[in-house]
């Protein structure tokens, strides 16, 4: 039986896409697997320019100015390869979480790196607001959504410098103005495909401004005139990545999986309300529809309601250790059917307690 998997990375994929990965795991290219088969083959070169161009139109950027690339090291090595390509006086970071707050531990080996606010007094449980970003600086961080304690940004400021933004746990996931943001990263474990690629959107015209020099495999724009294949990249991941972006593209884009979004993160945040044995971590305004973290009101009940959740197939329920409790991670190929077998066990719960 496949289990209702709420982890919260490597996340959920699609049942079809799992299907046709594991079969060019078997047989790609006549009769050459996808892990057999050379990176500069033709089969191999369509497949990433394929990923590329897809991640382009369903973020509407085509023709905007803007290059795909998929590369190596997760996103947190974006942490220091932002800086490297960017930093040449100051940054300004939003520090929202425990990514953010890695990012800024690696931005400041160069020591120019100014927190615009944080919300790190109340354990990040909320989204700070009513900052400014100055002018005089390289850029402007943030991070889009939060997925140990389940924030989200809802309203993105009109940032007069160049915005970087960090959608690791929400891409694809809802309807943005995606050409506000000059640089967009995120690891493809979240909404795209298994661990190894990640996926970095940047505006080339801000590009080439720093005076440093860059080490290549840390230059943006060694990565865009080798088309993402300046070194072997990740096969695999990169295919799989490609096949969930075709699948959401056939669902009809991020509009229409916004809207199944929506659903999940409406079932599951009106059942922690509603029900007095549970309480939500993350300020209600702020709250995220990819990740719903919430504890028990009596801990006594913790072991009946996790033998529930283990007799219901759900799988990745347990919280970060920092918050505690639960979080339901709803990445884009969960389905809303899913979200409603662990609000049946939490509504169980209560009519059994």
């Amino acid at each position: 039986m496949k289990r209702h998997n709420f982890s919260a990375g490597p996340c959920v994929l699609p049942s079809e896409v799992l299907q046709k990965a594991s079969e060019a795991v078997i047989d790609f290219d006549n009769g050459l697997s996808l892990l057999e088969i050379s990176h500069r083959s033709k089969p191999f070169v369509d497949v990433m320019e394929n990923a590329r161009a897809l991640a382009l139109e369903l973020l509407g950027l085509e023709g905007k100015g803007y290059k795909a690339l998929f590369l190596q090291g997760g996103a947190s090595t974006q942490f220091l390869m932002v800086a490297l390509n960017l930093l040449e006086k100051r940054a300004g970071y939003l520090n929202t979480g425990t990514w953010s707050d890695k990012a800024i531990k690696e931005a400041r080996i160069f020591d120019d790196i100014y927190e615009v606010a944080s919300s790190k007094d109340a354990n990040y449980n909320y989204i700070p607001k009513g900052y400014d970003i100055p002018t005089e600086y390289d850029y402007f961080h943030c991070t889009s959504n939060n997925t140990i304690y389940g924030t989200q940004i809802k309203e993105f400021p009109d940032s007069p410098i160049p915005m970087v933004c960090d959608m690791s746990s929400d891409i694809f996931s809802r309807q943005l103005d995606f050409s506000k943001f000059d640089l967009i990263y995120a690891g493809a474990q979240k909404n795209m495909g298994p661990a190894g690629a990640t996926l970095v959107v940047v505006k080339e015209d801000i590009l080439g401004k720093v005076s440093r020099k860059i080490p290549s495999m840390m230059d943006y724009k060694v990565h865009i005139s080798k088309s993402s294949m300046f070194n072997t990249p990740p096969v695999f991941s990169v295919y799989v990545s490609m096949l969930t972006l075709e699948w959401l593209k056939k669902l009809g884009g991020i509009e229409a999986i916004e809207k199944e979004n929506e659903k999940k993160a409406q079932l599951i945040y009106s059942e922690i309300d509603l029900n007095p044995l549970f309480k939500g971590f993350a300020t209600k305004a702020d709250r995220s529809i990819m990740n719903a973290t919430f504890t028990l009101a009596n801990e006594d009940l913790k072991e009946t309601f996790e033998t529930m959740v283990n007799e219901a197939g759900i799988n990745g329920l347990n919280g970060h250790r920092s918050v505690g409790g639960y979080r339901a991670s709803m990445y884009n190929a969960l389905s809303l059917e899913s979200v409603g077998v662990l609000v049946d066990v939490m509504s169980e719960l209560e009519r059994k307690a």
